[in-house]
């Protein structure tokens, strides 16, 4: 359901420090649908595309590369790489675009910014879609954990060996890394080609700071993070997706649909990580259903 068009119009927006952050735009009008993508530290692409189209059904749909990705500045400064500065670049973004409230979705580790954009500014957000996302890290490595034993536990005990002794680039752990990936991030054969050329441009800088050295490993500054304590103050409709083979399991996002007080919560059976490929029609007319029911 994805398609590669060009973006109506592209915005540079100049951050604090004098940074500057591409953003992309399709469609026009006041139903804004405001895309966060996951990573940290990857292009928007791989969620841009297959959302652009939303364009053609009245939604001026709206991306744009987190500072350190794509098209944005790319400063070496690893100080930059957290949670709070990516919420007050997002605070900026809006402004510069004098964004009206939006649909705002949040992707992967754009839950986490998500949430802790609505946490921190109360009332900019008509609706909140939470797609393949968790509000607690120390949770989610638990369930991580799990898919990892599903290897058996020989694989198990071999990664962990090769994570002490700081020998990822093995070809034995990265190609357990290979089996939980398409296990549980993407379950297609062929991975569409914004989804590559996402990863192939991924800044590791960004993601190693934050989260760590691959998706089922958390040792960066966000490793301790979590909003289930808090998720009740965030009282706007809210749609809680993700797949049943998801990475950021199911249980994770049970936990925030038990913790939001305003929220719908749908598991694709035949997804993992990336249901608006893996199950695009499903998630499209489910996704369709909630943006439409609160328009303004």
């Amino acid at each position: 359901m994805w398609d590669e068009r060009a973006p109506d119009e592209t915005i540079t927006v100049e951050i604090d420090n004098g940074f500057k952050v591409k953003v992309y735009q399709f469609g026009s009008g006041d139903e804004v649908l405001l895309c966060l993508n996951g990573g940290p530290g990857l292009p928007c692409d791989y969620l841009r595309e297959p959302h652009a189209w939303l364009a053609d059904r009245g939604y001026r749909v709206v991306a744009y590369d987190q500072l350190g990705c794509g098209q944005s500045d790319k400063p070496a400064d690893l100080s930059l790489w957290n949670v709070p500065r990516y919420v007050q670049e997002l605070n900026q973004v809006m402004r510069a675009l004098d964004l009206p409230k939006v649909h705002m979705l949040g992707h992967s580790w754009g839950t986490f910014l998500a949430a802790d954009f609505a946490l921190t500014f109360p009332g900019r957000i008509r609706s909140l879609v939470l797609a393949d996302g968790a509000g607690d890290i120390p949770h989610l490595v638990s369930e991580l954990d799990r898919l990892r034993a599903a290897l058996g536990p020989e694989t198990v005990e071999m990664m962990q060996r090769h994570e002490a002794e700081g020998t990822l680039d093995h070809p034995a752990y990265k190609a357990a890394v290979d089996i939980l990936n398409y296990r549980h991030v993407c379950r297609l054969d062929d991975w569409p080609a914004p989804l590559r050329r996402s990863l192939d441009d991924w800044n590791m800088d960004v993601y190693g700071t934050m989260q760590g050295p691959n998706e089922f490993t958390f040792t960066g500054n966000y490793k301790d993070w979590s909003r289930l304590s808090e998720m009740h103050r965030i009282d706007e409709p809210t749609l809680i997706m993700c797949g049943m083979h998801d990475e950021l399991t199911p249980a994770c996002s049970m936990r925030m649909h038990h913790a939001m007080p305003n929220s719908i919560i749908k598991v694709f059976k035949n997804s993992s990580h990336m249901p608006f490929y893996e199950e695009p029609d499903s998630y499209f007319e489910t996704l369709l259903g909630f943006l439409d029911a609160h328009r303004g």
